[in-house]
């Protein structure tokens, strides 16, 4: 579905990412971890269509490197920015509609029904739907977030932070979600900067160092390796998803 060839990307003259290559299936989540820094969400802006890049972008063979971000969306990749990114002062519902602009010539029953299906998936946006997004909690807003980009209907999720600034019930309660959409035939490609959630919840994993993929491998690979543990994992989180992955 998603394939990288030795892409680099720059802000500026500065050169943020370092010819990675690396490759996500149909159906997979797939993360990126490393430490601050190590390019990351880079990745994710990259694949967005956010930043200058060199080398390929394929995404069912097709580069995306020359496309602008809107046909991006239009060929199915969402991007749930790090940090939400909502607007305080438009509602949930009215996010929920932003998130099918480019699919605003569609029959409005359709979208109605994806509304619906989305307030299934998270409840308690049914509950805030005529609410401001800037009164909304942290992990109502990163529900928030997900709904938007899932109205574009896409078949790839690019997913930055989720965890981010959210309380452990919360957390689990996304990366369930998560894990749902996945079941469900979407593709993921997670970047969360705590690495055992990521890894608990995907099938294969990157590591990143200074805009580098230094490892690659399973998830249960990167789990058992040593120098992810050390630099990464720390102790006390075992068992923190127990359940999640069914």
């Amino acid at each position: 579905m998603l394939r990288l060839r030795n892409l680099s990307a720059y802000y500026g003259r500065v050169q943020a990412l370092h010819h990675i290559s690396l490759h996500v299936g149909p159906g997979e989540i797939v993360c990126l971890i490393g430490a601050n820094g190590a390019g990351k969400t880079t990745t994710l802006r990259a694949i967005s269509g956010l930043v200058r890049t060199e080398g390929q972008i394929l995404y069912d063979g097709r580069d995306l490197r020359e496309l602008p971000p809107e046909r991006i969306v239009e060929m199915g990749i969402a991007h749930v920015p790090e940090g939400r990114q909502l607007f305080p002062d438009l509602t949930v519902l009215d996010h929920l509609r932003l998130g099918a602009y480019l699919r605003r010539k569609a029959p409005k029953r359709e979208l109605e029904q994806d509304i619906e299906a989305l307030f299934e998936l998270f409840p308690t946006l049914r509950e805030r739907a005529d609410q401001l997004a800037g009164t909304l909690s942290g992990g109502e807003g990163q529900m928030l977030a997900i709904a938007r980009a899932l109205m574009a209907r896409p078949q790839l999720l690019l997913l930055d932070e989720p965890s981010l600034g959210l309380a452990p019930m919360l957390v689990r309660d996304i990366f369930r979600t998560i894990r749902k959409l996945s079941d469900d035939g979407l593709t993921v490609l997670l970047v969360e900067q705590n690495a055992r959630l990521a890894l608990e919840v995907s099938n294969r994993g990157y590591v990143l160092e200074t805009g580098r993929i230094v490892l690659e491998g399973s998830t249960e690979e990167l789990l058992g390796n040593r120098e992810v543990q050390r630099a990464y994992l720390g102790k006390g989180r075992e068992g923190f998803l127990e359940g999640i992955r069914g």
